[in-house]
């Protein structure tokens, strides 16, 4: 049964809701298990966004996502980033080594998001960069702000570095970020004089790769792995973005036959520049079908070339929708306009 948590607005802002309709003021805080479970069978729509660079408002992504919530999406992921290592030059020419961190407030976006949009949210929690008690902290004001879901990841390599170095106190892979969240949900804290610490109850999900992992020797020992971490504890997998639905299927039928029962959720990117042929199969390791691949060379603008992305979308929504997916979760990352192109053709 889903929670219903009450807001208390403060008199100098009760004029501004006055006119808006009740479930903007009770928010329905749901699972994402929950949310494909109330669908009875019925395809939801879902999104996902970054947070907005450091500098920038959250009137910038607010902007981003009005154009989207007309779909009613059942919850909108928010991407988690490390901390980049940088050399700023000082006056006397030598250089300092600082860290920074670009896009950082996951946390407080997604109870933003929650609170502008009476929708749920899901934050992604990843491994690099961060240590065992930054996420505990992370999970601990999730809770406190009413949010049920994470989304749980390894993470990239830091930028310019060419593997995956876990922080010193941290998780090297998604699995034991998985059994953190899990032990949480047990309440089990890191720090050994808690007892009978305050559960959590959050819903979780896990990373799958129709096209495999590209550090896995091949799809069944990454197989192997994705089972395991259900078997850990996950409730539905997410998928990275592909282009081939039949790699799709594949997949979904491999996890089946390996007695994988969660959701699987299918993550979809538009191709909107000729510039992603080849960046998007070096950056995320995932193949472009060579009738795309030819359309887009064929295109003699990015225009053109995001009319032939728009509708391979488009065509890819509608077979996995016909193949009766639970989610279309879509990778909106600056391109909401031609998201909500596709989605109003399925709506």
């Amino acid at each position: 049964m889903a929670t219903i948590t009450v807001i208390i607005i403060h008199q100098p802002y009760l004029q501004s809701y006055a006119s808006l309709p009740l479930p903007t003021i009770f928010l329905h805080r749901m699972k994402v298990t929950e949310h494909i479970a109330n669908a009875q069978g019925k395809t939801l729509f879902s999104f996902e966004v970054l947070p907005p660079l450091k500098g920038k408002t959250i009137e910038t992504l607010y902007n981003h996502l009005d154009p989207l919530m007309e779909f009613k999406p059942s919850w909108i992921n928010v991407t988690y980033h490390r901390a980049e290592t940088m050399f700023k030059k000082r006056a006397d020419g030598s250089f300092d080594k600082v860290e920074v961190r670009k896009r950082p407030g996951t946390v407080g976006i997604c109870a933003a998001i929650r609170n502008h949009y009476n929708v749920d949210t899901v934050p992604h929690l990843i491994c690099g960069g961060f240590s065992k008690q930054e996420t505990e902290n992370a999970l601990i004001d999730l809770n406190f702000l009413g949010i049920d879901n994470v989304l749980v990841l390894r993470g990239d390599a830091e930028k310019n570095e060419p593997n995956f170095v876990p922080h010193k106190d941290g998780h090297s892979y998604a699995s034991e970020l998985l059994q953190q969240v899990v032990n949480l949900n047990h309440g089990i804290y890191l720090e050994d004089d808690i007892q009978s610490g305050g559960k959590t109850k959050f819903c979780i999900g896990v990373a799958g790769y129709p096209e495999k992992h590209f550090e896995a020797p091949n799809l069944e020992i990454d197989m192997k792995y994705l089972k395991a971490k259900v078997e850990g504890g996950a409730d539905y997998i997410m998928t990275q973005m592909f282009f081939d639905n039949k790699k799709f299927f594949h997949f979904v039928k491999t996890c089946r036959a390996n007695g994988i029962e969660v959701p699987i959720i299918p993550g979809l990117k538009p191709l909107t520049t000729k510039k992603q042929l080849s960046v998007l199969p070096r950056i995320f390791h995932v193949d472009l079908p060579t009738e795309l691949s030819l359309e887009v060379m064929k295109c003699k603008s990015d225009e053109e070339v995001e009319q032939v992305g728009t509708e391979w979308l488009l065509q890819q929504s509608r077979e996995l929708k016909e193949f009766g997916v639970p989610v279309l979760h879509y990778y909106t990352l600056g391109k909401p306009r031609v998201i909500q192109n596709v989605v109003k053709e399925l709506v």
